[in-house]
């Protein structure tokens, strides 16, 4: 069949200079799609034919248009089913198709009226009689002007679609009799030479293989394992972070973050209903944090409060993954003789925020963290020109920040050349005496710490304005098929 109707075209095409598909298939009665197939098998043919591809939009009735055009426009077919002497409304619209939209344009149009004098509406006829302008209207599309034809696309009475088909014309190699080619070279073939007497089907070595079924990372994932790379070469070991829910022990108490700060407020943290509170702690370890928040210690003067077990046992859902880098350290202490020790963990932590273009409740968080002998500021702001460097970004400005669990503490500004200005993209500081003493850690002991968003430099590199965009429901599934892997300008 196929190749009957490559012939019929052919044979068309020589009577004719050109001719577009949907003629060809309007006289060969056949369905456009097959047109359309035969056409493609002769283009494989070398310069056989020449096509060019066409776009062309058209108006056409939808379902409801041509309900309209069979029996008149819901408003015309409302006023005509009232009888000279009314009709109760519940009843007519009851009794006609498309009753709704109807009845709202014919009292739109004036064309019918409500009686409520006897107690129950009645519908009337206002005008002895009417025009039915939309279904002559939709009865001849071509003379719409674009206020009346976008009116009725709202109404969803007509819909503009596009055509596509293929203009043909004869080609350089035109001729009505085709020569079967050969796709592969057999041993027949080769015997005695016949290959050279054959046309062989061109090869397309630029033809894309079969699509694989498979899944795709999110951009956050390909970027996320772009900094991991980054820790593990720089030496960093990978903390375990799996643990959602933490007690305020350890997600504030701990940090030296003390019970009356505003970010220990419902409105900046999700509380756990079940279970509400944690008992499992180091009784000792946690004496010595109620003794440096409430009392003093180490050369501090502590925050001088009342100091409540029942705030630290409260459960919350982490707002920074630092809770994790303070269970760490602790337990360093607890292998013994202390040893230089280098952390790096890539988590989710929640916060209570309102939600906005730049601002979600759930979001990851990038920590870097470093314990060693006699650390400085120096080392850090080091570091942080080594890490910030394996990204692609050279120009960085640090200013002074406050932290309740770090001091000196530096907020971590670079030059984005895309936006040409500076703009915050982490927080670093050292570990304050409060928080490590506690723990047992040596006093020549330093730790050394930052942080940044994994969301932020995400929506930098894929060019994504709205955070929503990233992650949440209304994330497009085509965006995360299409955008490329991640490499970072290092």
């Amino acid at each position: 069949m196929a190749k009957q109707l490559t012939d019929q075209i052919l044979e068309y095409l020589d009577h004719h200079e050109e001719v577009n598909s949907l003629h060809l298939a309007e006289i060969f009665k056949e369905n456009h799609q097959k047109v359309i197939g035969a056409i493609k098998s002769l283009e494989a043919l070398s310069d056989l034919i020449t096509t060019k591809q066409i776009s062309d939009k058209k108006w056409e009735l939808t379902s409801e248009g041509q309900h309209v055009v069979s029996y008149g426009s819901h408003e015309a077919i409302i006023y005509n089913a009232i009888p000279d002497d009314g009709i109760s409304q519940s009843e007519i619209m009851q009794s006609v198709p498309f009753a709704k939209i109807g009845f709202s344009k014919a009292l739109q149009a004036g064309w019918i009226t409500i009686d409520k004098s006897s107690g129950i509406p009645v519908v009337k006829k206002k005008i002895a009689s009417i025009i039915d302008v939309t279904q002559n209207d939709l009865m001849d599309l071509t003379n719409l002007t674009d206020r009346i034809r976008n009116e009725y696309k709202k109404r969803k009475l007509i819909q503009e679609t596009v055509v596509k088909f293929i203009q043909l014309e004869k080609g350089p190699n035109f001729t009505t009799t085709i020569e079967k080619q050969e796709t592969e070279l057999t041993a027949d073939l080769l015997v005695n030479d016949a290959w050279k007497d054959k046309k062989f089907k061109p090869y397309n070595f630029e033809a894309f293989g079969t699509t694989l079924d498979v899944g795709h990372l999110h951009p956050l994932l390909k970027v996320r394992s772009e900094f991991r790379k980054i820790f593990l070469e720089m030496g960093f070991t990978e903390m375990p972070t799996n643990n959602y829910v933490e007690s305020s022990f350890w997600n504030f108490d701990a940090l030296f973050q003390p019970q009356q700060h505003p970010a220990r407020d419902a409105h900046d943290t999700f509380f756990i209903a079940d279970p509400s509170h944690s008992t499992n702690f180091n009784m000792e370890y946690m004496d010595k944090v109620k003794k440096v928040h409430s009392e003093g210690g180490y050369g501090s003067l502590g925050y001088r409060y009342d100091w409540k077990i029942e705030e630290a046992q409260k459960n919350v859902l982490r707002t920074h993954t630092t809770a994790v880098s303070a269970r760490m350290l602790y337990k360093l202490t607890q292998e013994g003789e202390f040893k230089p020790v280098k952390y790096f963990s890539i988590d989710r932590v929640f916060r209570n925020e309102t939600l906005d273009a730049t601002h979600l409740a759930e979001f990851h968080q990038i920590e870097g963290v470093i314990a060693d002998y006699n650390l400085t500021l120096g080392d850090l702001i080091g570091v942080l020109y080594e890490f910030f460097k394996k990204l692609g970004i050279t120009q960085l400005q640090f200013k002074p920040a406050y932290n309740p669990y770090t001091e000196p503490s530096m907020e971590i500004f670079c030059f984005h050349e895309g936006l040409e200005k500076w703009i915050e993209i982490g927080n670093s500081g050292m570990f304050r005496p409060e928080m490590l003493l506690p723990m047992g850690l040596p006093e020549d002991v330093r730790v050394i710490a930052w942080g940044l968003s994994l969301e932020r430099p995400t929506m930098i590199k894929y060019g994504i304005n709205n955070i929503r965009d990233l992650v949440g429901p209304k994330v497009d599934l085509e965006m995360v098929y299409n955008n490329p892997i991640c490499r970072l300008n290092k």
